[in-house]
């Protein structure tokens, strides 16, 4: 069915594109504008309207406006409600572009969102364009990428503060393991397009968060989607997308924001949000943004407490140069995890069961205890200076610096079969039909980035022809330096034999009192009196040396092309053996990533067609069975779609057919399964479509669906023709929809509801071993609140109908049951 989709819609695509980019461009000019606030920031959702005419717009995100029009002379109109109006006199010629220099409204930031709030008629969870996804500003119609962006404001409609709840609402993405808190690696995973994904981004740059990550700081979450090595390489990306915070930006007034969270196990947490100019001009701004949160789990055992500070600095030199320097500092320390994986190398019948939900197992139930704690810091710089030549040539030049480090115990348990275990520890005891492999390490140590990035842009013409270029070099060095402290389990067998890291067997349905043992004190004394386990040191430093361009070519006013190249010198120097401090396993590879795309504004600035080629990379060290070196794993990946923004911004979205193909992945050689081979690959294609709508004011409405299509095509015997357990569901849909009263006694007054679909996962897909699958689930949320001027009081319920449901890849891991949060806030 798919195969038929997709020969249907490329067919339509190309057919609409051809037709398209031969109709007559008329004889239309172009009026383009930027409208600031009283404080020289952006101006959203400003009216331009024709004086005497219906044509008309709004700014976007960044303040900017175009119109198309007949030849002649014109007044612009530009007004909000609480600000005097400007007219602007715009003189059009046919084929030609007017430029309109900047213009102030007398209307204040802080203001101008107050107007947004109370009005009720603005789209207010769509974004009409970034300055990330293509490294330049570009508007989403303009954009032969698929991204999705998630505003503040519909974080704050849903009373949402981390990450992993935001991410709710982008179309085909679910939480694919919890985070861990691990130093480089901990971060929550994400599916995206049937491939695992980690929130490694922060403004376009390094920027990893080794825990749930908060949202006090963020100004949106972008989604971006398909492989997007050319502009952000392959390090913190992966063939699916990557996901990029945008934090909030200091601005020309005092400010501020306090809030309070508390409900459901526990939780408190308090969030201030602050901003004012440090001197009399406005030139040295300063925001700080800073967050206390503890929860207990909705289980037995298991707590989360961190705190994160994040201020921000930003520096007028003059008008054509400027400085910001930022930090984030965030501790997290938690007990009594839960983590339960699947032993993978029994048939799943052994278990008894093929679902989660059959399998003999206390939802609330750890098996651990909350003195087996662990610690976690991560420390994160960053640096940008901006340059502006002229009025086409900009310079932005970026630092980031991340660190993260962990400490302290962490467990990992595997539901295991009675049968395994005494096979496992020669002991005939073990009878019952399933236990608790209680496993532990502990990864102590630092991951580190370091990140230099220099990005000069043009908007410029050749000819009749607008080019807006990106020209960029990138030095990213990653150094990891852990150690994995480890004892080990001596057997009975004869002879005994050692296994890294198991403390003990436990009853999964009748444990008695050894439930219980598996707490601080016996866990050190393990450490401290068994023998000890395998070492294992990951100590390593990497460097990438890039260099990209990427340049958007008007062939028309309507008609875009974009090209794109990335050459990506990668410089593995190996890793470190604590033992006999060797270093091995070094490598070098060079890998080029090309991305191209089309688009055309059937309906100029309301409906564009698009089509793009996007491609990744991973290095690969190592060599095959005939001791050839390994290559670059590569994907490609073609898509096609529609993109609109209709009736004055009110109804948008993005309907998308896309292919991925991944070759050169390296497998075992089933000939001889120690050695491999570098012939393996994967397909992952599907359909995603999201709607952001306002009807009319007051309501607005957010919503997404996502199938996906994964499967190996040709890997081992065991898994060639089944779709990666990493992979997700097939299946997704996410929707949320609020009203809030704009008039009368009531104003300010509103609520919410929705929820999200997913569809089975598979823990175990082989054709060896069989399935085991995570049950669908369909989880529903609601809130109500009353939102003023100067505070705002909320009511949120999550997961309404107390659903019990699991996520994983080899795991089955529970969620957060029924969660209710009350919160108020004051803005100053």
């Amino acid at each position: 069915m798919i195969k038929l989709l997709q020969n249907q819609y490329v067919c339509l695509f190309f057919f609409l594109l051809c037709v398209s980019s031969v109709c007559a461009q008329g004889n239309k000019g172009t009026v383009r504008g930027r409208v600031l606030t009283s404080e020289g920031k952006d101006a959203d959702n400003v009216s331009v309207t024709v004086k005497g005419r219906a044509a008309g717009t709004a700014t976007d995100d960044h303040g900017n406006f175009e119109l198309k029009l007949e030849p002649g002379a014109y007044i612009l109109l530009i007004s909000q409600t609480g600000a005097t109006p400007i007219q602007l006199a715009a003189e059009i010629t046919a084929g030609k572009t007017t430029q309109l220099d900047p213009v102030r409204l007398d209307i204040s930031n802080r203001a101008l969102q107050e107007v947004t709030i109370s009005s009720g008629r603005t789209n207010k969870f769509t974004r009409k364009g970034s300055d990330y996804v293509a490294k330049i500003p570009l508007s989403n119609l303009e954009n032969p990428q698929v991204y999705t962006s998630i505003s503040k404001e519909l974080l704050r409609d849903q009373q949402i503060n981390n990450l992993d709840d935001a991410l709710r609402n982008a179309p085909g993405v679910t939480k694919l393991f919890d985070a861990t808190g691990r130093a480089g690696s901990g971060a929550t995973n994400f599916v995206l397009r049937g491939f695992s994904t980690q929130a490694r981004l922060r403004n376009g740059l390094a920027g990893n968060i080794t825990t749930i990550a908060d949202a006090v700081n963020v100004e949106a979450i972008e989604v971006i989607k398909g492989p997007s090595a050319t502009l952000f390489g392959n390090t913190l990306t992966s063939y699916g997308g990557l996901i990029n915070r945008v934090t909030k930006k200091p601005f020309k007034a005092a400010a501020g924001e306090v809030s309070y969270y508390g409900g459901s196990y526990g939780l408190n947490r308090i969030s201030a949000d602050y901003n004012t100019p440090l001197d009399s001009a406005g030139n040295v701004l300063f925001r700080v943004n800073t967050a206390y949160n503890y929860q207990n789990s909705f289980s037995d055992n298991g707590y989360r407490k961190s705190f994160f500070l994040a201020p921000t600095l930003s520096y007028r030199v003059n008008d054509r140069l400027n400085f910001s320097i930022d930090a984030e500092f965030n501790t997290l320390q938690s007990g009594g995890s839960q983590y339960f994986y699947l032993y993978p190398t029994v048939n799943v019948s052994a278990f008894g069961a093929n679902r989660a939900d059959q399998i003999p197992v206390n939802y609330r139930s750890t098996f651990s205890n909350n003195d087996v704690m662990k610690t976690g810091q991560n420390t994160n710089v960053f640096g940008q200076m901006n340059y502006t030549f002229n009025s086409r040539w900009k310079s932005q030049t970026n630092f980031s610096v991340t660190s993260s480090t962990s400490k302290g115990p962490a467990p990992y348990f595997y539901i295991i079969p009675g049968s395994s275990v005494r096979t496992l520890t020669g002991v005939n005891s073990y009878t019952g039909p399933l236990y608790l492999e209680r496993m532990v390490w502990s990864p102590n140590g630092t991951d580190l980035n370091a990140e230099l990035q220099e990005n000069v842009t043009g908007d410029f013409k050749i000819g009749k022809f607008r080019n807006r270029l990106t020209v960029g070099l990138d030095y990213f060095h990653a150094r990891t330096n852990i150690n994995f402290n480890r004892f080990a389990y001596v057997t009975s067998k004869t002879p005994a034999t050692r296994i890294n890291d198991l403390f003990d067997f436990v009853s999964l349905t009748n444990p008695g009192n050894a439930y219980y043992n598996f707490n601080e004190s016996k866990v050190d004394s393990a450490y401290a009196n068994r023998p000890a386990g395998t070492v294992l040191t990951t100590k390593n430093d990497s460097y990438t040396y890039s260099a990209y361009a990427s340049d958007v070519f008007n062939i028309t006013d309507n008609f875009l092309a974009l090209i794109s190249l990335r050459v990506d010198r990668f410089d593995n120097k190996g890793i470190l053996n604590n033992s006999t401090n060797v270093v091995s396993d070094g490598y070098r590879q060079t890998a080029l990533a090309p991305k191209f795309g089309l688009v055309y504004q059937v309906i100029p600035e309301h409906v564009s067609v698009f089509g793009n080629y996007q491609s990744g990379f991973t290095n690969k060290t190592g060599t095959d069975f005939e001791s050839k070196p390994f290559k670059p794993e590569h994907s490609n990946q073609a898509e096609g779609g529609v993109k609109y923004d209709l009736l004055g911004g009110r109804i948008s979205g993005t309907l998308s057919y896309y292919h991925i193909k991944v070759t050169d992945i390296v497998r075992p050689y089933e000939a001889n399964p120690a050695l491999s081979i570098q012939n393996g690959t994967q397909v992952s294609e599907g359909v995603e479509i999201e709607a952001v709508a306002n009807p009319f004011p007051g309501l607005n409405i957010i919503g997404g669906y996502g199938y996906n299509y994964s499967v190996y095509t040709k890997t081992t015997t065991a898994q060639t023709g089944l779709r990666p357990t990493n992979a997700g569901p097939e299946r997704t849909a996410n929707l949320w929809m609020s009203y809030r009263f704009s008039n009368g006694l009531v104003k300010g007054l509103g609520f919410g509801a929705g929820g999200n679909y997913a569809g089975n996962v598979y823990a175990i897909n082989s054709n060896t071993y069989g399935q085991f699958i995570l049950p669908s689930y369909t989880v529903y949320n609601a809130a109500v609140f009353y939102d003023q001027v100067k505070y705002r009081v909320g009511l949120k319920i999550n997961n309404v109908g107390n659903k019990r449901y699991w996520v994983g890849s080899g795991t089955m891991n529970p969620q957060m049951l029924r969660e209710i949060v009350a919160n108020i806030s004051f803005r100053f």
